[in-house]
């Protein structure tokens, strides 16, 4: 059966998912990543290095957002969900991005030599200093669900 997930199920699905896709575009021409994420009920909080994709938000920040929970071919759900680009540059807010971050991904990560969860500082002082992570908000727009089940 296919259908519509309803506004309860697209909550779930982006609470319980740590790693989405983000769509971008530059000059018409499209570019798809998958990033770890945390959802606080209105937006996506995301971190990168500079690079690609935080060179095309950065000039086109309408962006794209896509979220699945895959249990086989005929049994998935899906969300897709618009939003607009905000680059965090506050660093207390940088900081409180860095800790949700790290409570949502860390349990779904090795450990690893250097003490940090997927390019995530151990400590909030670190920021800047260590690490030159670019902190990004998704603010979402529209938001939109199917799913399939057997």
């Amino acid at each position: 059966m296919l259908g519509e997930l309803n506004d309860q199920q697209i909550e779930n699905l982006l609470n319980t998912q740590i790693t989405g896709r983000i769509a971008c575009s530059n000059d018409g021409v499209p570019y798809i990543v998958p990033i770890n994420y945390y959802y606080d009920g209105e937006k996506i909080i995301a971190h990168s290095v500079a690079g690609k994709k935080i060179s095309i938000m950065r000039k086109n920040p309408v962006v794209c957002f896509q979220v699945d929970e895959i249990k086989s071919i005929f049994n998935w759900q899906s969300v897709i969900a618009w939003g607009r680009f905000e680059e965090i540059s506050d660093m207390e807010e940088k900081g409180n991005c860095m800790e949700a971050l790290k409570t949502r991904i860390q349990p779904f990560s090795e450990p690893r030599p250097d003490h940090t969860s997927h390019g995530l500082a151990t400590r909030a002082e670190d920021l800047g200093l260590l690490l030159q992570l670019i902190f990004y908000k998704i603010i979402l727009v529209m938001k939109s669900g199917r799913f399939e089940n057997s």
